[in-house]
């Protein structure tokens, strides 16, 4: 049994059953509409953020319905994002596979994750609970938020961990603390839980985003997946932060520049990738990773259920582990 089988072990019945509503959530009578929307279902991967909703219900008891609608409901504003921000990043591919606006153009991208976005906060409010409604549209917000900010950071100067974890909070932090969140109001957890459940959340997704940016300075020729991408969209993510910031070479710093101007080379990508892969970058991330990866196994002392404990426990470390 491989890790993620193993994790999903206490739910996967509940797993198989939030799997049909979620396609169901995707199936149109309009064969245009219905086309795209089949693409998109047939892109989702390891279906990790759903998990962990219903983990988190789990720990309570038996999964409601309403529980497995918020995992969908978490699952279709997620993809949303994903679809839109492809068009934002003008990217043609993710994870290996052809992006919605590659496969068709932005327009029809850009109505597709309006359509899905819709069809989340039906899901939200078929769940008849306005926390799960409110925490729903409070995410999409955040989200945008740290895509305006990102946008804004590549404008400025300063080189700093601050902004940069400022930037995660507002993306993948927020979108694993909401689904932990989910998973304990839909169950109707008290305050205590909640908030504990969306700590562990927001820690998870601190490590998925920061291993992430690990991933991004080692090439995966099993996706044609070259190094450097995020720096060629101005991005200049932990490790690189880091290492600019721990050496006083005024040459290094006017190339980081470059890189966030949008004006840097193939050749300058390549000099700050290796610069910051011999300067301790990674490592850096890689402490800065297993202290919120020490901090998350803390948390689970306070779960109850052995089963749904291990599982966390196992889930976390896939994300610290994950090889892509």
């Amino acid at each position: 049994m491989d890790k993620l089988a193993a994790i999903r072990q206490p739910v996967l019945q509940e797993m198989a059953q939030y799997k049909a509503l979620f396609d169901n959530a995707l199936t149109h009578d309009d064969d245009f509409l219905g086309q795209a929307l089949d693409y998109v279902r047939r892109r989702q991967g390891k279906m990790m953020r759903p998990l962990l909703v219903v983990l988190m219900a789990r720990e309570l008891g038996d999964v409601s319905v309403d529980s497995l609608r918020s995992a969908v409901t978490l699952e279709l504003l997620h993809t949303a994002s994903l679809v839109h921000d492809d068009v934002v990043d003008e990217s043609g591919e993710r994870r290996g596979q052809r992006s919605v606006n590659a496969v068709y153009d932005n327009k029809v991208a850009v109505l597709v994750g309006d359509y899905l976005l819709s069809t989340s906060l039906l899901q939200a409010a078929m769940t008849g609970n306005v926390g799960v409604v409110e925490i729903i549209s409070r995410l999409g917000g955040t989200l945008s938020e740290g895509e305006i900010c990102q946008l804004a950071n590549i404008r400025n100067e300063a080189i700093t961990e601050e902004a940069y974890f400022h930037i995660i909070h507002h993306k993948t932090a927020a979108l694993f603390a909401a689904c932990a969140e989910l998973g304990a109001i839909s169950a109707g957890a008290d305050a205590e839980y909640v908030a504990r459940a969306k700590r562990f959340g927001e820690i998870v997704g601190l490590c998925f985003q920061i291993r992430d940016d690990i991933f991004d300075y080692y090439a995966d020729n099993r996706i044609g997946k070259p190094t450097g991408n995020d720096m060629r969209e101005g991005k200049l993510t932990l490790p690189a932060i880091y290492a600019i910031n721990n050496a006083d070479n005024q040459e290094v710093r006017a190339l980081a520049m470059r890189v966030k101007s949008g004006e840097a080379t193939a050749d300058d990508i390549a000099a700050l990738v290796d610069y910051t892969k011999a300067h301790g970058g990674i490592e850096y991330a890689q402490r800065r990773m297993e202290e919120f990866h020490a901090q998350a196994l803390s948390l689970l002392d306070s779960w109850h259920n052995a089963e749904v404990r291990e599982a966390l426990r196992g889930y976390i470390d896939f994300v610290v582990e994950r090889s892509l």
